[in-house]
């Protein structure tokens, strides 16, 4: 079966096949069919199985199929909503890939960033608005956000929603919705919860359900934070300490550099450990001792050490480098989200190493969510240097395993900004204050 039998418009067709896809999966051909029929749908579906596209092609079809009428503000028709300001992000980046040929606006808010750009593209009007619970209900409370016209619900991961407790918040948004609507409801289980808020919420639904894909990434929310190549310590430590992340597996591509990031973590106050093949296995062994038991935060470690790692619960991984070979990044992001548990796993990418990025995705058949960080927007000065014999990023100006000297480069590391990691790292709360240089209001 192709895409061409599932009954999209030619626009969608044209978007689907500039992004090398050519037969739907599983959960695309049972979703698609139904969402166009305007049914209400209960799906059972895991991340990796292509849910996002199963609702967003056919979603983008039946609002282009009847468009908005007059010339006034664009109101809010589709709204989806998920857990994550990551998977909103990657749900967004995917509204925006597939209906690049199709005059409607979308749009992506979260919290953690500021709300006024957002207000501002709020009263432009907007088609499809992908969000998180609490910073839509912000918006609705600032009376920027009116849901009264939405045609299309989306409730993305809701079993993940409800864990997280936004149970209280999804019912406040449902409260502010027109009655007659299509609702969609993805689900990676079905729990009493999830069945008490499909009862409540759908209307005669059609249910498809999905088998697992046998893929390591499955429970995996993956990020992209561009940042400059000397900023990335910096941005490590400032993440580390704000979010008060405990357990952190962090990957380099040199045993020395895994060494100089680990003492560079410890003079920003946050406790680290290395582990590479230059270590003795009573080193290693202590070092993930440590690690497990909670006594050291980050364990930075090197693609080969990190082969029989085994860690339950593993939280988050960092690829502070990108690894040379594609398939190492995948081994990398399956130390988290094991054994049904949920992780996450962000990629610190420097100009360097953007085509290590797109073999990534091209292995993945997917782009990943790229989010910048406020206060450390890269360079765009700064050109892409080579990386040699797996070297050149994040390295230390001038030495033999970093590049060296250029121009328009911003120094990271200043004694400011590692006061500011180090305390937010050493009270172990979120860091409440603001990055060395202000952000310019930058939304996704």
């Amino acid at each position: 079966m192709s895409f061409d039998t599932l009954g999209l418009s030619a626009e969608l067709l044209r978007a689907v096949a500039e992004q090398g896809y050519s037969e739907p999966t599983p959960v695309q051909r049972q979703a698609i069919p139904v969402v166009l029929q305007g049914r209400d749908m209960l799906a059972g579906a895991q991340t990796g199985t292509g849910k996002t596209a199963g609702f967003t092609l056919p979603l983008l079809q039946r609002l282009s199929a009847s468009p908005q009428q007059g010339r006034g503000k664009r109101p809010v028709r589709a709204l989806i909503l998920t857990p994550t300001r990551e998977l909103a992000a990657q749900v967004g980046e995917s509204v925006e890939t597939y209906g690049r040929h199709l005059p409607l606006t979308s749009m992506v808010i979260f919290g953690g960033v500021k709300i006024n750009p957002q207000i501002a593209r709020l009263r432009a009007g907007v088609d499809i608005l992908v969000a998180t619970p609490g910073r839509l209900l912000d918006h609705v409370s600032q009376k920027t956000l009116d849901l009264s016209s939405v045609e299309i619900l989306v409730l993305d991961e809701a079993d993940r929603m409800l864990d997280m407790g936004f149970i209280r918040d999804i019912r406040k948004i449902l409260a502010l919705l027109p009655k007659q609507r299509q609702n969609l409801l993805f689900s990676a289980t079905y729990n009493n919860e999830i069945r008490t808020l499909a009862d409540t919420l759908l209307e005669s639904p059609a249910q498809i359900e999905v088998a697992r894909r046998n893929t390591p990434t499955e429970l995996v929310s993956q990020v992209v934070h561009p940042v400059d190549r000397e900023r990335k310590r910096e941005l490590l430590s400032f993440m580390v300490g704000s979010q008060n992340w405990r357990q952190v597996l962090v990957f380099t591509r040199t045993k020395h550099g895994a060494n100089r990031l680990s003492q560079q973590l410890e003079k920003d106050g946050i406790s680290s450990a290395a582990i590479h093949g230059n270590k003795s296995q009573g080193a290693r062994t202590r070092a993930l001792a440590d690690f497990k038991r909670g006594d050291v935060r980050v364990l930075v470690a090197t693609d080969i050490a990190a082969r029989g790692l085994d860690i339950d619960q593993l939280p988050h991984v960092v690829n502070y480098e990108l690894p040379n070979v594609p398939e190492d990044y995948v081994h990398r992001i399956g130390r988290t989200g094991r054994a049904g548990n949920e992780g996450q796993a962000v990629s610190l990418v420097c100009v360097d190493e953007k085509k290590l990025l797109g073999d990534i995705e091209r292995l993945l058949k997917r782009e990943l969510a790229k989010i910048v960080i406020p206060g450390y927007e890269p360079d765009p000065a700064i050109r892409a240097e080579p990386i040699r014999n797996g070297r050149g990023a994040g390295g230390n100006p001038g030495s033999r395993n970093g590049p060296g000297p250029q121009r328009g480069k911003r120094p990271g590391g200043t004694a400011a900004g590692k006061a500011r990691s180090a305390a937010a790292a050493g009270r172990g709360r979120p860091y409440s204050g603001k990055p060395r240089r202000p952000a310019p209001g930058r939304t996704a």
